[in-house]
């Protein structure tokens, strides 16, 4: 079953040190260059669909500031029609 992730990155507390940037395995993070936070860091984003929500960028953020949601694509059976 394909999984599907979502990351959320809180602005308040990310400083932009990429290290979630680097370790993530799908690499679909960036740091956001066209914005800033209100402590004047570019904080990370999730720019990419591949994200599995194997939560690796949570687990290097030294701020705690990437939650992650991880939700699992159920494939529905076919179905068998009589002939």
């Amino acid at each position: 079953m394909p999984v599907k992730g979502r990351v959320v990155v809180s602005n308040l507390y990310c400083k932009g040190c990429e290290l979630c940037v680097g370790a993530c395995p799908q690499e679909a993070l960036q740091l956001a260059v066209d914005r800033i936070t209100v402590k004047g860091y570019h904080p990370a984003e999730l720019t990419s669909e591949r994200c599995t929500g194997c939560g690796t960028c949570a687990i290097v953020c030294p701020e705690a500031a990437i939650t992650v949601y991880r939700e699992v694509i159920r494939q529905r059976p076919p179905v068998l029609q009589a002939v």
